[in-house]
Parts: structure tokens; C-alpha cells; sequence
């Protein structure tokens, strides 16, 4: 494929996201808190910075990866990274394939690393990536962690997709051998099994980001790409994020969970910190805000955001994101099938 036809791809990726809504029916609407109604303690009282194995999150929020690659995303990384450094959010860029293949992208990338010098940043390539391409990567952004993006629904959707996937398990192993930076795989929307888990543990992963149906669909984004649309069926394919954390429950212990996919609102996030993920991923959220209302509305919809977190976890009476996996929730029969069905030990 021409560079060319590379940044356009990049460029309708974005532009479809940007189109598609958010769902008004949700898994995260199929679990409840027990209200209590005297908390014992205020608002101010409440840390939301979040303890990782390799480091810090001021906020357990962060920009997941989105894009990167052409001109225009060029801009889009700018503007990220300054919401990035003005609120202390981790940000993970979208695939630096394109620069790895043609260094006139690399800034398109290298700018959100220029932008915010002293933040934490996540580099990303694809399951296939050769090993020193990945090592590349990390040093293109000085990155703290190496996003590895698994997703094998989106590449067979896609016209010129790939369509081998029988190595990616062997070449994750070497990746995390090689790379000094931790390595976080990542779904793109089509959520993660406690099998995938279970194998991403046993090849030394210590940080996956489940990803689940609910929030950008990439099928529909590669299906609206086809000439002929005629793979629209599979919008539907995968488990949501709320279904894939529940199955993460077995690894919470000796693995990092993050929880992206379908987050709508700061109860949606807080539900997945309470089911037991690390932080939480939210891209098509901010790619919105700072698009179509600017770089001051979307910080300023950042610090709301935290801010109504803190607000929430008061009403639960959870000081820390620790005490708020603690916190009692029912879930609906939906979630008790799908617990019991798939054999899942939840607390």
C-alpha cells in the first residue's frame, strides 16, 4: 500500500469514529451500587491517583490510543497532548506503524511527546510488529509503556486487512522479552476472554486493556470502507467491556486490567474501576470535545469528569480506587448468566 493511501486511511478512520454514536443502552447500565445513605467521608478526603506495577497515574483516566499518521492527525496529537499535560493524563497514541514505514510521519507522533515533555505517554504498534519496530517505537516517543493493539475482527473487515495471525502469540513473547518498557496488550473494541488473558499472563504480560464492545466499533468502521458493505453483521461481535472484566477477575491480582470501550459517563467509569480495572481508557470522547468544541472544553470536560468521579465515590464511602473494589454491587440476570455460564468466580 502507498504512503498515501496509508494517510487516508488513517484520515477515514478518524473521520467515521468522529461519526458514529455513543450506545444508550449499556452493560454498565446492568449493574447498581447499594446506596448507603451516610458516607463517612467528604469529597476532599478522596485519592483517585492509581498505583500501576511501573508507575503512577495522578488520574485513573487516560486518553487511549486514537491516531497518528498524516497530516491532519498531526494536529488531532497536538491538541491531545495539551489536554494530556494540563490535566496530568496518561495518553496512548494511535498505531506509529506509519512512521516506522516513512519517517515524514514521525512527527505526527513525536509532537504529543514535544507537546508534553514530562507526562506519561504510551507508544503503540500492531500484534505483528517485528521486534526491533517495536523497540522503535517506544524510543519515538520516549514512551513509558509499549501499547500492543490486538485485532484480528478489524483486519479481516478491513479490504487490505491482514489475514495471518497463527505467530502474533509467539511475537508478543518476544516483544515483551526485548522491550525495557512495560508492554500493555490491547483489544480495539471487541473485548478479551479469561483464556486470552490466561495465555497473555503465561507469556509474562502483566498490563491488558480489555477493550470491549460498546465504543468505537471498528467492523462497522472497515465495513462502511467496503466497496461492498456486506460484513455489517458483525457489528455486534465480541463481549462488552463489562463482560470482559468480569472475565479478567482471576488475573486482577498479578495483572494491571485496563478498562476501555464504551465509557460514557463518570458512573460508567467508576463501575469499571469498582469491577476491578487499574484506569480507564477513553478516546471518541475526547477526539470530540477537542474537535468540535475546542482545546479549553475539552480540559475543562477532563477535570469534570475526575471531578464527578471523586463526587461518586464519596456517595459509595471509598477513599481510594482499593476501597472501591470493595464496594457492593447487583448485577442483573443478564451478567449472573454470563457469570455463571462462563464458569466466572466474582466476589
Amino acid at each position: 500500500m502507498s504512503d498515501n493511501k496509508r494517510e487516508q486511511r488513517k484520515n477515514e478512520h478518524v473521520e467515521i469514529a468522529m461519526a458514529q454514536k455513543d450506545a444508550t443502552i449499556s452493560d454498565f447500565d446492568e449493574i447498581r451500587f447499594v446506596h448507603h445513605s451516610i458516607p463517612n467521608i467528604d469529597v476532599d478526603d478522596v485519592n483517585i491517583q492509581s498505583e500501576l506495577k511501573d508507575f503512577t497515574l495522578k488520574k485513573p483516566l487516560y486518553i487511549n490510543a486514537m491516531t497518528g499518521g498524516s497530516e491532519w492527525t498531526k494536529e488531532i496529537n497536538e491538541k491531545l497532548a495539551i489536554i494530556a499535560r494540563e490535566t496530568g493524563m496518561a495518553m496512548a497514541v494511535g498505531s506509529t506503524h506509519a512512521a516506522l514505514r516513512n519517517s515524514k510521519m514521525i512527527s505526527s507522533f513525536s509532537i504529543v511527546r514535544e507537546t508534553n515533555p514530562d507526562g506519561i505517554i504510551f507508544s503503540n504498534v500492531g500484534a505483528d510488529v517485528p521486534v526491533d519496530k517495536a523497540v522503535e517505537s517506544v524510543k519515538l516517543l520516549d514512551a513509558q509503556a509499549l501499547q500492543v493493539h490486538v485485532n484480528a475482527p478489524q483486519e479481516l473487515v478491513m479490504p487490505e486487512g491482514n489475514r495471518t495471525f497463527s505467530t502474533w502469540m509467539e511475537n508478543l513473547a518476544q516483544i515483551v522479552a526485548h522491550v525495557e518498557v512495560p508492554v500493555i496488550v490491547k483489544e480495539v473494541g471487541f473485548g478479551m476472554s479469561k483464556e486470552t488473558i490466561k495465555q497473555l499472563h503465561e507469556i509474562g504480560i502483566r498490563y491488558v486493556d480489555v477493550s470491549g464492545r460498546g465504543g468505537t466499533n471498528f467492523v462497522d468502521i472497515e465495513n462502511e470502507r467496503r466497496t461492498h458493505k456486506d460484513m455489517d453483521y458483525l457489528g455486534l461481535w465480541g463481549q462488552t467491556t463489562v463482560e470482559s472484566l468480569l472475565e479478567s477477575t482471576a488475573h486482577q491480582q498479578d495483572m494491571d486490567i485496563l478498562a476501555s470501550g464504551g465509557v460514557r459517563t463518570p458512573l460508567d467509569a467508576v463501575k469499571c474501576l469498582a469491577l476491578g480495572a487499574s484506569a480507564v481508557g477513553m478516546s471518541r470522547p475526547f477526539l470530540n470535545q477537542v474537535e468540535h468544541h475546542g482545546i479549553t472544553e475539552a480540559i475543562n470536560y477532563a477535570e469534570q469528569f475526575t471531578d464527578h468521579m471523586k463526587k461518586i465515590m464519596t456517595m459509595l464511602d471509598t477513599p481510594t480506587i482499593k476501597d472501591l473494589k470493595q464496594s457492593e454491587m447487583i448485577f442483573s440476570p443478564k451478567l449472573e448468566s454470563w457469570i455463571e455460564q462462563r464458569g466466572l468466580n466474582i466476589r
